[in-house]
């Protein structure tokens, strides 16, 4: 990712140790980056997304002052515990298994998953269907657990640093089919003129074993004012519109799901 960007506003705030989260406090806010339509760096080098303007109306409605960094996915989670930043909003969802490392708020979106292919491959989403064939996914992600659970057994598994990689590889045809947020790759991938010979396919998947309990703000254990103020945060931007008005700016449904 834009190591440069990270770099410079990551020196943008020292660390802060959270008492009482209130009005002024400043927060660094975790991102990935890599993730269209959630959170991607556009030409000009400004990070944009989903994640990014939600994150904003948070720090607005909080009064926070908030900067944002730039993390690779596979570190983000040892970023926020090494204190880089102080929470990540990147889509990241609400799972047993990183609520073991780290406290979620509550959900600000959830989505199914969905695998994708080219146009007409004739791919069936079972075991039979998916034996033999090679599977791209996003390396450290709920979508490579599902499918090395699920497929590991009949199908490889290719993972991959950034979602962008599945793609250039599925477009190469290196992959017979990838499994990713439904909207992300809808969004970011499908409508795209790098995505236009290729489809949603089967069913969405959203069972809570693998895929979590919908996409939350990761803090720091321990940090239960912060959690607190984004959550008050989050009930005041879904009430007075702003949240819907978000929404509005990226897709023609409602992001928010359950």
């Amino acid at each position: 990712m834009n190591k440069l960007i990270s770099a410079v506003v990551g020196l943008a705030f020292a660390s802060v140790a959270f008492g009482n989260a209130e009005a002024g406090m400043k927060v660094r806010m975790g991102t990935e980056g890599a993730y269209p339509p959630f959170n991607s760096v556009d030409e000009s080098g400004k990070l944009v997304g989903f994640d990014v303007d939600i994150g904003n109306a948070i720090c607005d409605a909080a009064g926070f002052e908030c900067t944002w960094v730039i993390q690779d996915w596979d570190g983000i989670i040892p970023g926020l515990l090494a204190k880089k930043f102080d929470t990540i909003i990147a889509s990241m969802s609400i799972t047993e298994e990183r609520k073991e490392k780290v406290d979620f708020t509550d959900m600000y979106y959830s989505t199914p998953a969905k695998f994708f292919a080219k146009k007409g491959a004739g791919i069936t989403i079972s075991k039979a269907g998916l034996t033999g064939k090679t599977i791209g996914v996003q390396r450290a992600t709920i979508h490579e657990n599902f499918a090395r659970d699920n497929y590991g057994d009949v199908a490889t598994i290719k993972s991959y640093a950034t979602q962008d990689e599945v793609y250039l590889d599925m477009d190469s045809g290196r992959l017979d089919t990838g499994i990713a947020d439904s909207v992300a790759v809808d969004e970011g991938f499908i409508q795209t003129d790098a995505g236009k010979g290729f489809e949603l396919i089967g069913p969405g998947f959203n069972d809570p074993k693998w895929f979590g309990d919908g996409a939350g703000i990761a803090v720091r254990k321990g940090e239960g004012e912060l959690r607190n103020a984004i959550n008050e945060a989050l009930k005041k931007i879904l009430a007075d519109g702003t949240y819907k008005k978000i929404n509005a700016k990226y897709f023609s449904f409602d992001v928010y799901g359950k």
